[in-house]
This record gives C-alpha cells, sequence and structure tokens, in this order.
C-alpha cells in the first residue's frame, strides 16, 4: 500500500505517517520509484498508534510498547510498566468523568432558564 492509502484508511494524514516512520513506529519498503510501500497490518498499527498518542503516550514509549501489544508477550518489567500507564489512564478516566459530572451540572443550570449571560461559574 501506498503512503496515501494507509493514511486515509487509518485517518491521518502522510505528514503523520512519516512523522511515525521517522519516530520507528511503522516502517515502509520503498519501490522501485523511491515511494514508500507498507503492508495492510500498517493501517491497524497506525489505529493504535493514534489510540495511544490519544491517551497521552509519547513515541518512545510507544515504540517499547507495540511489540508486546501486538504479540501479548510481555517479560515482568514490561507488564509493570504496562500496569502503571494503565494506573495513569485510570485516573485520567476518573478525571474526565469528573469533569463531564460538573459540565452536566452546568448545562441542566442553564437549560432550566437561567440566562446565558449570567454563566459566570467560578472553577
Amino acid at each position: 500500500m501506498r503512503i496515501g492509502e494507509v493514511a486515509s484508511a487509518a485517518g491521518v494524514s502522510t505528514r503523520a505517517m512519516r512523522y511515525y516512520e521517522q519516530q520507528q513506529l511503522i516502517v515502509s519498503s520503498r519501490s522501485s520509484g523511491g515511494q514508500r510501500l507498507y503492508t495492510p497490518d500498517t493501517v491497524e498499527r497506525v489505529r493504535w498508534i493514534q489510540l495511544l498518542y490519544s491517551a497521552g503516550l509519547n513515541s518512545r514509549t510507544i515504540v517499547e510498547f507495540l511489540p508486546c501489544l501486538h504479540t501479548g508477550v510481555a517479560g515482568p518489567e514490561m507488564i509493570a510498566r504496562l500496569r502503571a500507564e494503565r494506573e495513569r489512564l485510570d485516573e485520567r478516566i476518573q478525571d474526565l468523568a469528573a469533569t463531564r459530572v460538573r459540565l452536566d451540572a452546568v448545562l441542566a443550570a442553564t437549560e432550566h432558564g437561567a440566562s446565558s449571560s449570567a454563566c459566570t461559574a467560578e472553577v
């Protein structure tokens, strides 16, 4: 698959694809004309990378985690790191849920007759 095909299927830009390759998150071969070529499984890998980035992981951590995420095999040290990352995500989820509750309260108050110009809630 060419870079544009993978990017389109994974929902990212070709610039992101080149960045992922630079960060050693994905690999490509080259056509005789010098175009990047990817295997079909790169689409799923890029989707994983996007999820991990959105969860707050950086490139270096993702590079270390990807092999065990794909194989399901990890040593004791990696298992400990994966558990620590999961705990961090759990805390973030709790924080996001608390934020949603507060926003719901604001929405409920404004939808039940409060003036939108009076929305000066303190944080």
